[in-house]
């Protein structure tokens, strides 16, 4: 009787990572490969962005609500949106943008999700170092920095992102209406996700529907994480989580189920 030969579980253990970091470097070449700068455009136009942002709206906002300085203020309600802005959008179309590559056996949808997820994470943690970092060199903003707090905004808008990209790339390759569709019922999160304002200064009525926006909750941790005295009681870091896990459940489950149709379409 023939000994059984061990199998070599050590190739399959790193398939996964091998394929996840092609991906991402194949989309740094394709998306900012032409670009002036390559990728470093990708972190160069957000700051750029928000320093010009912050410089406008400091003209009409001269007293933030929280603190003493505008664009700490700007910027600690604007980057965790965008974070999960720019994680949900790019993940939403993680499917579309790999489909010749999903037809290899090798190449799974899970691998592209995780490659877009990881690429455009580490993209915009990279801005929100160098954006807040040069706010606090330059400007007297009497900020006590509480990194747990900044930690915990960070994980829930990742967190917040990967759930609803993931669904909504399933919705979004199954039923390309919705991708529009999308974009349009979003557009007013920039206006009602704390930005410009606090929780604490919205009236009562709007207040208590505001709060099942997740994002006022990213935005409140990131803010709790920059100004000692400001507590932000309503933010519920299970609340977000909660939404964060299941919208990506059901979007893992929906891939899964319908991924060869997806492939074929």
């Amino acid at each position: 009787m023939q000994a059984l030969k061990p199998r070599n579980r050590t190739g399959g253990a790193l398939r996964m990572p091998r394929t996840v970091a092609a991906l991402m470097l194949r989309e740094m070449a394709t998306s900012y490969g032409r670009s002036p700068g390559g990728y470093l455009w990708a972190i160069a136009e957000p700051a750029a962005a928000l320093a010009l942002l912050s410089v406008i709206f400091s003209t009409a906002f001269a007293a933030p609500s929280v603190g003493v300085n505008f664009p700490l203020f700007y910027a600690t309600g604007y980057l965790p949106f965008m974070l999960f802005n720019d994680v949900g959008n790019k993940m939403a179309t993680s499917i579309r943008f790999s489909k010749q590559l999903l037809a290899y056996p090798v190449v799974t949808f899970l691998d592209a999700l995780v490659a877009r997820f990881l690429l455009n994470l580490l993209t915009q943690a990279t801005v929100m170092i160098i954006v807040f970092t040069a706010i606090l060199m330059i400007f007297d903003t009497r900020a006590v920095l509480h990194m747990p707090s900044i930690l915990a905004s960070v994980a829930m808008a990742a967190g917040l992102g990967l759930g609803v990209g993931t669904l909504n790339c399933y919705l979004m390759t199954a039923f390309p209406a919705w991708e529009r569709s999308w974009q349009i019922a979003t557009r007013p999160l920039f206006l009602i996700s704390g930005i410009f304002f606090i929780y604490d200064d919205i009236p009562s009525p709007v207040r208590e529907i505001l709060w099942y926006n997740p994002l006022m909750h990213v935005v409140g941790m990131m803010r709790r994480g920059f100004y000692g005295f400001y507590h932000a009681n309503y933010v519920s870091p299970l609340y977000v989580t909660c939404i964060a896990l299941a919208t990506l459940a059901l979007g893992l489950l929906l891939l899964r189920r319908h991924q060869r149709a997806l492939l074929q379409d």
